[in-house]
Order: structure tokens, then sequence, then C-alpha cells
């Protein structure tokens, strides 16, 4: 028999480049820099807590927006980084990953018709969200090398169809961050408007150079409008864990949830348990979080000096950005698969994060990575 089956929602969807890059790479037996996760151990303190939790018989259904300790703990923990008490019953909510906070978040606050505008390059999962809850994405490019945007052309593209715009800093894959000017001239487009902001800050505490995050968290005149987004599955190095959280005002929070609960419903319960223990005991393993990285980011410059690859020094993440012109023309997926294939090192190819494929000839290396792991990517990238 011969079935008729429905049409794709995501016809231009294929297999992401993160999970292409990373088989490219085990194939290969390559060094993986391109997926974005550590190859490190997740701090022995809090794995035990986790050992506790399972053991004390913490594993059925934690509640539906989070364990309250958690939501308590995360509450805490933003008024002690930006200064703003969060009410964490009816403002906070732990979700599966911050992909599972996106996702909610778009699919409970964008109707069909409705225009969201993303500042590309940007992480590849704001896209098919807001195409399969009917909306339209309108594309604002960075400007090159550097990565600034350009707020008169986002305001241009603000027309009576705009629901909301999608922000993400540390940048995901430019490292970019917001500088002051950038919340100003944010604040004067949306002053007066009924526009949402959705602010994916999962890097948050991996900012480097002695600038601080820039938390929409810190501007009270844009909270009623905003929500943000985190993970802490990159601050404590255990992305395999898969859990976020949001943040927003009580009646955005009531409508995601009521998508949150049809798609995970809730998070696993030991791990939840574990994170509200260690943030309440070790305050500190965050605080020295962007000093870890930036060590690990100035060591990966250090080993790659000399290379034909050129810097695009990252401001804030684990990533950084390498140009490749001196080597080679290919375009730059093409070159990510000789990379992979010749110089045994994986990285993504950078037009993968943006809908038109714009390709500047830059690869975006993860340097969330041990000192061996570097100090022989290092090595062989500067063979080529």
């Amino acid at each position: 028999m011969n079935l008729r089956y429905p049409p794709s929602k995501l016809p231009l969807v294929g297999t992401t480049i993160f999970t292409v890059m990373s088989a490219l790479a085990e194939q290969h037996q390559a060094i993986n820099l391109s997926q974005g996760f550590p190859d490190f151990e997740v701090d022995p303190e809090l794995r035990n807590r986790v050992t506790h939790h399972l053991e004390s018989g913490h594993n059925q259904y934690a509640p539906m927006p989070g364990l309250p300790a958690l939501r308590h703990e995360i509450a805490r923990n933003m008024q002690l980084w930006y200064g703003h008490a969060f009410d964490p019953v009816a403002e906070v909510t732990v979700t599966s990953g911050a992909t599972e906070a996106i996702f909610s978040t778009i699919a409970a606050l964008i109707h069909p018709g409705d225009e969201v505008i993303v500042i590309e390059p940007a992480y590849d999962c704001y896209l098919p969200a807001i195409s399969l809850a009917g909306g339209k994405a309108v594309i604002i490019e960075r400007t090159f090398p550097y990565y600034n945007v350009d707020w008169e052309a986002v305001g241009r593209c603000i027309t009576p169809a705009t629901k909301a715009i999608l922000l993400n800093s540390p940048n995901n894959p430019s490292g970019a961050i917001w500088a002051p000017e950038d919340l100003d001239a944010l604040h004067s487009l949306v002053k007066g408007t009924d526009l949402l902001l959705i602010s994916d800050e999962v890097y948050e505490h991996m900012v480097f150079d002695g600038k601080s995050h820039l938390s929409i968290a810190r501007y009270p005149e844009l909270l009623p409008r905003t929500v943000i987004i985190s993970s802490f599955g990159k601050t404590f190095h255990a992305t395999g864990w898969k859990i976020g959280y949001l943040l927003a005002p009580p009646q955005l929070t009531h409508e995601i949830r009521k998508v949150h609960q049809y798609v995970t419903f809730s998070t696993s319960t030991p791990f939840q348990w574990a994170l509200a223990d260690h943030l309440a005991s070790n305050p500190a393993s965050i605080a020295g979080l962007s000093a870890f990285y930036q060590e690990k980011r100035d060591r990966f410059l250090e080993l790659m000096a000399g290379s034909r690859f050129v810097p695009i020094t990252s401001a804030g993440s684990y990533f950084q950005l390498m140009r490749y012109d001196a080597i080679s023309n290919l375009p730059d997926r093409e070159f990510a698969t000789w990379l992979t294939q010749t110089a045994g090192v994986a990285a993504i190819p950078v037009s993968s994060f943006y809908e038109n494929g714009v390709d500047n000839r830059v690869v975006r290396f993860c340097f969330a990575k041990s000192e061996a792991t570097l100090t022989e990517a290092a090595r062989r990238l500067k063979q080529v």
C-alpha cells in the first residue's frame, strides 16, 4: 500500500551541523573542537550530590515548574549577580535544557503571522522554532568581522507585525557581547511599544577581559517585556544533564508553562536537587568561571600563534572564531570537512549560523577542552 505522508513542516531543515561534524570527527578519529561541550569532568562535589539524591530516593517527577529549592536558588543568585529580585514561584521555571526553554517560549508567545527579529549569526534552533509556531523570522546580520549590531537597521525592520526580538549575549558563535550602548539603543527601540524580548544568556558566566555580562536583568525598564534563558549545562560543564531555566514576568511565565508542561512536563529530579545544593554551598564555583575560561581562551590563542589562522578574539562564551583566508578559498563547509579529514581537527563552519549561508571564510573552535586536547589540536592546526 502506498501511503501519502503529510508534507514536512521543516522542509529546509536537515541534521544539525553539530551532529554532522561530531560524526565526521569520530569517523576520522579527529579532535572534536566543533560541538560545544567540555572534555573534562564535572566538579566531584556536584557529582556526589547527584549520587546522594539518587540514593535518597529523589527519583520521581519534580514539580512541573521546577523544584522549589532550585527555583529559590536561581532567584537568590540572580539578585546576587544582577540586582533584581525575581519571584521564584511566579517568575522562575526550570526546563529540560535551554533549547527547550527557547522552544517553549516561542511556541507560547509567537502566533501565526507574527514577525520575530533574529540577529545573525545565531544558534540554529531559533529559526525552526519560529517556523513551527507559524511566525516569520526577520533577519539582521551583525557586521563582519567584529560582529557588532546595527541598531538602526534593527529599527528599520520593526513593523506592525513584529512581536519580538531574539537576543543572544555572549553570542554563539561569535563570542561578541553587549556593550552599554547596545542596551541603550535596544531600550530606545522598544520604548513605548509592546515588543517582547527573548534573551538567550546561556554563556552569561563566561565574559572576558574585565568586562561584565550585561544581562537584561540589570535593566528594570526592559524586564516587563523580557524572557531570560540560561543553562546549568554550560555553567557546570554538564551539557548532558540538559537542565536550563527561564525567568519572565508572571503573565509570560504563565503562558510559557502551558507549553512546557506538554513538552517535557518536568526535568530530572536528582539533578535539580544536586544543583540546588551546589548553588547554595559553592557560590565561588560560578564566580571564577570567567577567569577559568579566559585562561583557556588565552592558552588556545597562545598555542595557535604562528599558525596561518587569524583569530577574531572572543569576548565571551567558550568559542573562538578563526579566519582561514590565508589557507584556502574553499567555502567554509568544505573547508571544515577538509580540515577534519586532513588535519584531524573538527570545527564548525560559521555559515551554518546564517539562514542564507553567509560565508566569510570563518570557522568556530570550542576551547572548553583540557590542556592536552588544546595542545594537540593546535599542533595539528599549525601544520595546515
